[in-house]
């Protein structure tokens, strides 16, 4: 089924939404049969369902809320009004009030969710669909919260890493422009007018600065028109499916690239798997979660090697950036039919490794950026002194 956001009439309230349907008449009949006037139904784009840092962050809050409301025993209606009262995000409430709406009309909470694409993505929708035919269904939205936080913690841990480095990186390149534009040219007049003869290194720095200073808004004009002529080319799928790759293979980054995308599959593999989802349906779903289009197209085509009857350690095979403990501990966890917990201890190996890696990448980042901005700033300063001191000497 497809999504279709709708804008539609409730009374004389206009409410939106969105509502699964095979096509954009069916979704309007169904709205039909809620009571709903369909003013506009449009396909929801691949790009409205995924959220941001900070909806992913409602997502974790909302999970356990809810986590902990169904397991003190409260009616999915009441936990929900709870939770979307509760919500500082006006649009995490009306999200969250359509699904209780959904749950009131008799719909599933899966059903309710998976029309919230956005909020809730397919890997929660199908655990949750899962829990409910189990009955576990409190167990499953708590599993699934602990999930959520376990992958804020570790996009918060990566993204902290790298903060310091981002900041000394923009604050160096915007004082060592400054100095080579505006500061150096009003230095080295003094030196041009004294007619001696200087050295090397003052006039490599007399021409960069002139350079700068004369060309300084065709190249800020040019890096914006290179950073947006980037990100439209990101935007095609041949061009991103060959950058995702190259970052798999990257020296340094790209191994914390593979930990990361190894990490999240196994964690998400394993939720799944202990929710009840079939095995074919649950790699699908860990592959959608990854952003890297060539660790979603390798986990999809084992996928398909699953359905043609292969174990899921021999399908794994083929995913090369897999560390190969990982496919050791799912090869052991399928003889021992406890696939689920082999996959939760190779994600927490991973994480481990995968917070290692970003701590000495930091450690390694941080001198080396310190080096080189000392470096730059040393070349400017003998630069000007040299010719001072070569002055000094004539008068003495």
């Amino acid at each position: 089924m497809a999504a279709f956001d709708y804008r539609a009439l409730e009374g004389e309230r206009a409410v939106r939404g969105v509502v699964q349907a095979e096509s954009a008449r069916q979704a309007r009949t169904l709205l039909r049969e809620r009571g709903l006037v369909p003013l506009d139904v449009e396909p929801v784009r691949p790009g409205r369902r995924r959220g941001g840092a900070g909806m992913a962050r409602e997502r974790a809050l909302i999970l356990r809320q809810l986590a902990a409301l169904l397991r003190a025993g409260l009616p999915q209606e009441e936990a929900l009004s709870l939770v979307a009262e509760h919500s500082e995000r006006r649009g995490v409430r009306r999200a969250m009030a359509a699904i209780r709406a959904r749950v009131r009309e008799g719909a599933a909470l899966s059903e309710a969710m998976a029309e919230q694409p956005a909020l809730f993505p397919a890997m929660i929708h199908r655990t949750v669909a899962a829990g409910e035919q189990a009955g576990q269904l409190d167990r499953v939205v708590e599993r699934l919260a602990e999930n959520a936080e376990q992958r804020q913690a570790l996009a918060r841990g990566l993204g902290v890493a790298l903060v310091y480095p981002a900041v000394l990186a923009l604050v160096s390149l915007a004082v060592v422009w400054g100095l080579l534009a505006f500061v150096v040219p009003r230095v080295v007049v003094v030196f041009e007018q004294s007619g001696q003869d200087l050295p090397w290194m003052t006039t490599s720095l007399i021409a960069v600065s002139g350079f700068l200073s004369e060309h300084a808004v065709a190249l800020l004009a040019g890096l914006l028109v290179a950073v947006v002529a980037c990100g439209i080319l990101l935007r095609t799928e041949p061009v991103r499916e060959r950058v995702d790759a190259w970052m798999l293979r990257l020296p340094g980054v790209g191994r914390i690239v593979r930990l990361h995308a190894a990490a999240l599959f196994a964690r998400t593999l394993a939720i799944l798997m202990a929710s009840g989802v079939p095995a074919v349906e649950a790699l699908n779903t860990a592959a959608g979660v990854s952003a890297n289009r060539r660790v979603r197209a390798d986990l999809q085509r084992a996928a398909r090697r699953v359905r043609e009857g292969a174990a899921i350690a021999t399908a794994l095979d083929v995913v090369d950036w897999l560390p190969p403990l990982t496919r050791r501990l799912v090869r052991g966890g399928e003889r021992a039919g406890d696939l689920s917990s082999m996959l939760d201890h190779a994600a927490a190996l991973q994480e481990r490794d995968l917070a290692d890696a970003g701590q000495v990448l930091l450690t390694v980042l941080q001198p080396l950026m310190i080096v080189v901005v000392g470096g730059i700033v040393l070349y400017i300063v003998l630069a000007i002194l040299l010719p001072i001191m070569n002055m000094s000497q004539l008068l003495s």
